[in-house]
C-alpha cells in the first residue's frame, strides 16, 4: 500500500504551523518527522499523538492509496485507538498493541496514561480496597490480593511491567526507614515477576527520597535496584523528573526508573521537558463546568479554618501576625532554623503552579488550600491538578469516601506525566514492531 502525509502537509500550511512546530506541539522525535517526509510507516500511537496535537482526524493526516473505503469515511483509517487497518478491513488492534502488567497500580493514574499512549493492560493489582473501588469503576477488573501471595503463573506474560510500589519509607515526609520497613522490600516482589515474565520495558515510579535510602548492604536502594535488574538483563536509566516538565500542573518530583531489556540493545532517554508552562497555571485549571462530577471537599477543622481565613493568595502561616498564630505556631516562628522553617498551610496563587498533592491532603504537608475560596480543592480539582480527564470518576457518597478519594489521588501516578513516559517508551522500545498503518 503507498501511504502519502500530503493531507498532513496541507494541513500545516493552512493553521501557519512548520515541521518542527509539529514536532514540539506532538513531542516527536526527529526521526518520526523525516520518515513522514519520506512517505515511510510511521507507528498508530504517533499518528494519534499528531491528530491530538492538531485537533484534527486522520483524514487531515495521512492519505492511503488503493485502499477501500471503511465506514468512518476515512481510507483505512481507524476511528479510535482500539481500531487499525489489516489489508482492506478494520480490526481491533488489541492483540498487537504491547501487553502491559501494573503492579501497585493505585486509582489507576499510571494505567490511564499507558493506555492514552496504546499500551493494552491485561492485569492490574493493588492491596488498597479505596484504590481498587476507583479502579474497577473507571476500568473494571482489578487482582486485589497481597502481590506477596501472588503466583507467578497466575500473572499473564506481558511486553511492559509497571509499578508505583508504596513509597512512605523512603518519603522525605516519613521516618525514611527505607528498607527496613517492610513495605521497603516490595521492589523484590517486582524483581520476582520481572524474572518470570521477561518483559521488554520495565518502569518503576517513586519518590525522589529512594535515591537517598540505604539498603542493608551500605549501598543506596536505587543502586542495588540497577544492579538487580541488570543482573535480570535489563540496561537501566533513572532520574528524578518535575512532572510540571511534562504538562502537569504541578511541582511534584519523582523518580522514574525504566529499564529495556539488553536485546532491544537500548537504554531509555527521557523526553525532553516542557519549557512553557503558562498554561500549567491554577488560573488555566480551576475553572471547572458544574456538571463535572466530584465537586465535594472535604471540610476543615475550626482550627484549620481560622488559620487559613487569614492566609492571602500566595502565602502561608508565616503571612499570620504573631499574635494571631495558636501557642504552637508561635514557638516555632520563635525558632525558624531549628524547625527547618516549615512552609505550612501553603495557599497558591491563581497564578502559581501548585505544590505536590499528598495523600493526607493536611494543610500542614501540601498546599491543599483553594487560592480565593476558603476551603480545600475539591476531589475534581485536585484530580485536575493530578491530569484525571473530568470523566475519570471517583466515589464521594459519604465524608469516609470523600477522605479516601483525598488518599487515592495523592498517591496516584499524574496521567499526563505517565502518558508522556509511556509514549516514549513506545517510541523507542517497540516502534519497530508497533502497529504500522
Amino acid at each position: 500500500m503507498q501511504i502519502s502525509y500530503k493531507p498532513l502537509w496541507h494541513t500545516l500550511l493552512e493553521k501557519g504551523m512548520t515541521k518542527e512546530d509539529l514536532r514540539v506541539k506532538a513531542k516527536l522525535t526527529t526521526n518520526a518527522i523525516a520518515n513522514m517526509g519520506k512517505d515511510q510507516n510511521i507507528s498508530m500511537a504517533t499518528l494519534l499523538k499528531i491528530c491530538e496535537a492538531l485537533e484534527c482526524d486522520t483524514s487531515a493526516v495521512i492519505e492511503i492509496q488503493g485502499l477501500k473505503k471503511v465506514a468512518n469515511g476515512n481510507p483505512g483509517i481507524a476511528s479510535s485507538k482500539n481500531e487499525v487497518l489489516n489489508g482492506n478491513e478494520v480490526v481491533t488492534d488489541m492483540d498487537n498493541a504491547p501487553k502491559l502488567v501494573s503492579l501497585f497500580s493505585g486509582c489507576g493514574g499510571m494505567d490511564k496514561g499507558f493506555e492514552n499512549a496504546g499500551f493494552h493492560r491485561v492485569w492490574a493489582n493493588d492491596f488498597d480496597a479505596d484504590a481498587q473501588a476507583v479502579f474497577k469503576l473507571n476500568f473494571g477488573d482489578i487482582d486485589g490480593r497481597d502481590i506477596t501471595t501472588v503466583p507467578v503463573e497466575d500473572i499473564p506474560d506481558c511486553d511492559i511491567i509497571t509499578a508505583g510500589f508504596p513509597c512512605q519509607p523512603f518519603s522525605n515526609a516519613g521516618n525514611r526507614r527505607g528498607v527496613y520497613d517492610e513495605r521497603g522490600e516490595l521492589y523484590l516482589e517486582c524483581l520476582r515477576i520481572i524474572e518470570s515474565k521477561s518483559p521488554k520495558a520495565v518502569l518503576f515510579e517513586n519518590v525522589k527520597g529512594l535515591l537517598s535510602s540505604k539498603h542493608q548492604s551500605g549501598k543506596r536502594l536505587i543502586e542495588v535496584i540497577k544492579e538487580d535488574l541488570e543482573k535480570l538483563g535489563y540496561s537501566v536509566n533513572y532520574k528524578v523528573v518535575n512532572a510540571s516538565d511534562y504538562g502537569v500542573p504541578q511541582n511534584r518530583e519523582r523518580m522514574i526508573l525504566v529499564a529495556f531489556r539488553n536485546d532491544l540493545g537500548k537504554t531509555f532517554v527521557f523526553p525532553p521537558v516542557q519549557e512553557d508552562k503558562s498554561r500549567l497555571t491554577l488560573r488555566n485549571i480551576l475553572s471547572i463546568p458544574e456538571d463535572v462530577p466530584n465537586q465535594t471537599y472535604w471540610p476543615y477543622s475550626p482550627q484549620a479554618q481560622e488559620m487559613i481565613e487569614q492566609i492571602p493568595q500566595g502565602g502561608s502561616w508565616k503571612s499570620i501576625p504573631y499574635e494571631k498564630l495558636s501557642p504552637r505556631f508561635q514557638r516555632i516562628r520563635d525558632d525558624m532554623k531549628r524547625y527547618h522553617a516549615p512552609n505550612f498551610y501553603r495557599r497558591f496563587s491563581l497564578d502559581e503552579i501548585n505544590g505536590t498533592i499528598t495523600a493526607s491532603a493536611q494543610p500542614e504537608n501540601c498546599g491543599i488550600t483553594h487560592p480565593t475560596e476558603n476551603r480545600r480543592y475539591t476531589i475534581r480539582e485536585i484530580a485536575r491538578i493530578q491530569t484525571f480527564p473530568d470523566d475519570f470518576l471517583f466515589i464521594d457518597n459519604t465524608t469516609r469516601d470523600i477522605v479516601a478519594m483525598y488518599k487515592v489521588i495523592g498517591n496516584a501516578v499524574p496521567v499526563k506525566l505517565a502518558e508522556v513516559i509511556a509514549n516514549a517508551i513506545m517510541e523507542q522500545a517497540f516502534n519497530d514492531e508497533g502497529v504500522e498503518i
